[in-house]
Formats: C-alpha cells, structure tokens, sequence
C-alpha cells in the first residue's frame, strides 16, 4: 500500500473509532433485549424487525429473507467496493427466559457496568456492537472519502438455539460473494476463539408393549429399555472424555429429555429419549449417527421384545481454523489494539453457525464477542458488560478497515480473498 493510501487508512480508522459511542451501543442492545421472544417456539418477529430498524437508520442496506413463514433472516452492507466481504454473524433468536430471575428479563436494565436481560450475552450484545461498527466504518469511510475495496456484511439468523433454519437458509440462498474471513459474535469473554465444537441431537425412542401392571410380565417395558440407553450414553460420555480436542476439549453426551407412559398402572409401551452430542471439529453427525445404532444393537434390546428407533434431527458442524492463519492474526491484533484481555487464540466449547461458513464456504473463520457462554448464556440475569460491547464493537472496526481499507485502484488488495 503507498504512503497515501496509509495515511488515508490510519486517518479512517481513527475517525471510524472516535463514531463508536457507548450511548448508542446501549441503546441498540436495551432495544433488541426489549422486544419480546424466545425460540422455542421462534418468536424473533418484533426483534427481527427492530434490527432491521436499526440498521436502516444507520444508513445501512439491508433486506431479510425469510428462512420460514414469519422468521426472516436479516442481511445488512456497508457501502463498499466489489472486491471480497467481511461477515460478521449473528443470530436474533434468544433461549426461553426460565426461572429464577431478580429483574425483568426484558427490561434491559443498567446495573454496575451491565446490561441485564435475556438474551444479552448470547448474543443480543454482540448484534448491537456489528451494527454500531458497520454504522462506524461507513460514516468513517464517508466522511475522510476512503473507498474500501469491500463491503461489511451482516448476517443475522433465525433459529440458531433450535434447528438451525436460519443459517442453512443463508447458505443455500445462492452464490455468496468472496469472503476474506468471518467473524461469529458469540460471547467468548472477548477471546479469539480458533476452534469450537458442533453439535447434534439424537432422538431415540424404545417401542414396547402396554400391559396391565399387575402382571407386568404380559407387558415389555419401553422404560427399562431407555434406562439402558441412557446408561450406555452416560458410560460413552465418560469414554469420549480420554481424548479431548486440545482447544475445544471431548466431545461429550447429554440426555436431555426423557418422556414415555400413559399411567402409573399401564407398562409402558414407547418411550423417548432426546439427547445432545457435542461434535469435534471435523466430526461427521452422520458417523455419530451409525454408531449410536451399533451400540443400542450391542445391548440387545430385541431379546426382550424391545426395538429402537434413532433419529438425528439437528446437526451443526464445529470448525477449527489455523492460530497462524493471516485473518486470524488480524482479528487477534486488533483485538488487542482495542484493549482486549490478552489471552492467545484458543477454543470453545458452545457450537454456533460460524461452523456452516467454514465447512461449507471454506471461509477462516473466528468466534469474537462481548460476554460470556459459561457465566451468562442461558441463565437467569443474564448480563453484558457495557466495556466488553465497546471493545468488540472497535475490534470488528479495525478488522474491516485492516482488511478493506486499501484504496480502490492503488495497488493490490489487503488480504487475499476465499472465493465462494
């Protein structure tokens, strides 16, 4: 890049962040907190519109497309040249509120430093601070008349924390343009998280037959059959824990659901058993699936009347992308920059979409965001520090003008572009 053209790139940047204001960050998080909704059942419309609010406001462009009747995904652009995108991603929909809050969960209050309510850190905070640093980078460009070589993107899906309709629509809706790297703006306490879990869900259900209970043995018993299930699955979570992935740890079982009987004197005939595996970076579900099937079949349920049905109804991929790859050194170094905590690149044990864009666009990807997974997602008070908002909203600033803000027509771009 010549002399000019980084002088008229430390100039944006210095415009771009002093446009970062802790006002608007707040407001715009207090906003999308404020409107009511939670998956399941997927009740995303008030948010999905207010976000889109939001960013035409800001001057952005922005469309939705919907991935179901009445569940729109929201795509959003900085202005920008032809050349290849920043993707930040997000999704709009939060975890059902629970028991055991002290505050309105959606009230958005302010308290020491914090946002509080549902859906804060995961990942209503991190939504605000990609439109406040898109709405910053393009006022920023405006205003010194830097013309980035690309745009930002913004793709903010429905049904994240269910089935994932969101994010497999945003994939399938046609030919992406080039990325340069995408950034998942899940709550990671502000580390740069390099590799992470996927996830899928294993839906069993044991098939017996009903018989008074007063002679049991008439019947077979769909219960006892599950309880062996899930004991096999608690053994195999123990055995998975010998060889865990070295940032993103073991893959790991959880049984979630159990439901099965009509009545305390009836033997059950079917009983049901939903449960969570957590997948390697690399893992097939579908692998997971044939084993799950092998392994019932080594129990030997058929020698008591019993058969099994296995289903695999949510699968999301996990990632790994290289600590020495280039757009993760210009994620970490502009997180620094911005007064991240200083820990190196390491993994995560949540799954997110950013899974999806790396497998299936072979994009770099990163998860980078404002919270916390473990010590705020899906609990009651949920919070997010008003600190971690404005450092990762000036991180994703500096990352788009690192990677975008080679002037058009002086020389090569940036970053060389993953072409989709």
């Amino acid at each position: 890049m010549s002399d000019v053209a980084a002088e008229e790139v430390s100039q944006l940047t210095r415009t771009a962040l002093s446009l970062v204001d802790e006002a608007d960050l707040v407001a715009l998080t207090q906003t999308l907190v404020r409107c009511r909704g939670q998956n399941p059942p997927g009740e995303e419309e008030a948010r999905v519109a207010a976000l889109v609010a939001a960013c035409r406001d800001r001057g952005l462009s922005v469309r939705t497309d919907p991935a179901a009747p009445g569940r729109d995904n929201v795509l959003a652009t900085t202005d920008g040249g032809d050349g290849a995108r920043l993707l930040l991603l997000g999704h709009t929909d939060v975890v059902p509120v629970g028991d055991g809050w002290s505050v309105d969960p959606f009230g958005g209050d302010v308290r020491d430093g914090r946002i509080l309510g549902r859906g804060t850190s995961d990942m209503l905070g991190g939504l605000a601070a990609c439109v406040v640093a898109m709405d910053a980078v393009q006022r920023g460009a405006r205003e010194t008349g830097t013309a980035l070589t690309g745009r930002v993107e913004l793709a903010a899906t429905v049904d994240e924390e269910e089935g994932g309709l969101g994010i497999r629509r945003f994939m399938a809706a046609g030919a992406h343009p080039a990325y340069l790297g995408c950034i998942t703006a899940e709550p990671t306490d502000l580390q740069t998280i390099v590799a992470a879990r996927g996830d899928c869900y294993l839906d069993i259900t044991v098939h017996g037959r009903a018989a008074h209970a007063g002679r049991p043995s008439d019947g077979r018993n769909a219960i006892y059959g599950a309880a062996r299930v899930i004991e096999s699955l608690r053994a195999w979570n123990d055995e998975l824990a010998a060889t865990p992935h070295p940032l993103a740890g073991p893959a790991t079982w959880s049984v979630g659901i159990v439901s099965g009987g009509q009545g305390t004197a009836i033997v059950p005939a079917a009983c049901r058993v939903q449960a969570d595996r957590r997948l390697l970076p690399g893992e097939d579900p579908q692998a997971v699936l044939a084993q799950v099937v092998a392994r019932i079949e080594r129990l030997g349920l058929e020698r008591d009347d019993l058969t099994v049905q296995v289903q695999l109804p949510m699968s999301m991929p996990g990632f790994e992308t290289s600590a020495d790859d280039r757009f993760v050194t210009v994620v970490d170094e502009s997180l620094a920059r911005s007064g991240g905590p200083g820990r190196p690149p390491g993994g995560w044990t949540a799954a997110c979409d950013g899974g999806f864009v790396s497998r299936d666009l072979g994009v770099p990807t990163v998860v980078l965001g404002p919270g916390s997974v473990n010590d705020q997602a899906h609990r009651p008070d949920e919070s997010v520090p008003i600190g971690e908002l404005l450092v990762a909203a000036r991180t994703y600033v500096r990352v788009a003008i690192r990677l975008l803000g080679g002037v058009v027509g002086r020389g090569p771009a940036p970053y060389e572009p993953v072409m989709c």
